[in-house]
């Protein structure tokens, strides 16, 4: 089964993705993805 999460740029802290994850997994997600508040690639990490 998966679980819809949220994603928010490490840097500044905006909420810009949303995608899929397993149940199972132990760790948060983490994935390189462009911010337009940033106006870079940043680290963008799950949230609760």
């Amino acid at each position: 089964m998966r679980k819809k999460v949220t994603l928010a740029c490490a840097d500044c802290g905006s909420r810009n993705y949303s995608t899929m994850s397993s149940k199972d997994q132990q760790e948060r997600l983490e994935l390189k993805k462009y911010c337009g508040k940033c106006s870079a690639h940043t680290i963008h990490r799950e949230t609760k």
